[in-house]
């Protein structure tokens, strides 16, 4: 609605308004009666904006935040299982260091919130520089490109364009995949290819890693058994298997 629309109404409501009491007036011929209810009712005009504007206002944004996290999450899980664990555990091998990573990645069912705020706040100064020798960059490319149509309809959906953290995240695996399938061959890259595409990689591993672990801490409170699940398989354990009453599920 226009500013001038806008204006326009408000004049009506306004003129509506002085009119009834008007019409009140010359029936009652009694002021002091108009006056009692016009004051009360200005007087309860601002407890109604507190109870609306703020209390009912906060209740239903708290409301659709719980919504639409729950929704976020469901999208997160669909991508971590078609995508994510499989390319976390693919990209961690980049690292020289990766024996040091994934221990303090490991989740486990004793974490809190100061251990899943430790691990996150470990991936945002993880500095060291990947190395694409010890990846095999063509099995890489054909897991990335069969598994593109899924990440560009997870793209399509509007609350994860909302959310920054998972757009960034889709957008920097398309963006790996746009760069190795451009290459007609990944052997033989001199070293400043492999270099480059060391960052592509970093960046999609430091995003994925670090949703990995805020969907780690949602499914702990809200989903317990499939949390347990992917305690049993998840990306950072040495040894992983879906046996519950394997060394790897304690």
């Amino acid at each position: 609605m226009k500013r001038s629309e806008l204006a326009l109404l408000a004049l009506v409501l306004v003129g509506i308004s002085v009119i009834t009491y008007y019409v009140h007036y010359l029936i009652f011929r009694d002021p002091h009666h108009i006056f009692i209810f016009l004051v009360g009712d200005i007087a309860f005009v601002f407890l109604e904006v507190f109870l609306v504007g703020m209390v009912l206002e906060r209740i239903l944004a708290r409301r659709e935040k719980k919504a639409m996290l729950g929704k976020l999450n469901m999208v997160a899980g669909a991508f971590f299982s078609e995508v994510g664990n499989k390319l976390l555990s693919m990209l961690v091998k980049c690292y020289p260091h990766n024996s040091q990573i994934c221990p303090c990645l490991d989740v486990t069912r004793e974490w809190e919130q100061e251990d899943y705020k430790r691990a996150l706040n470990y991936i945002g100064k993880l500095q060291a520089a990947p190395h694409c020798g010890d990846v095999d960059l063509d099995r890489l490319k054909d897991f990335l490109l069969e598994r593109r149509s899924f990440i560009l309809r997870l793209l399509e959906n509007p609350q994860v364009l909302e959310h920054e953290h998972g757009s960034n995240l889709l957008w920097a695996v398309l963006h790996l995949t746009e760069e190795l399938e451009a290459r007609s061959s990944l052997g033989n890259l001199p070293e400043s290819d492999l270099e480059y595409l060391g960052q592509s990689i970093h960046r999609v591993y430091c995003l994925a890693a670090a949703e990995w672990i805020t969907y780690m801490q949602y499914l702990k409170t809200n989903q317990p058994f499939l949390f347990t699940l992917i305690l049993r398989v998840h990306p950072f354990r040495e040894q992983s298997s879906p046996i519950v009453d394997s060394p790897a599920s304690t």
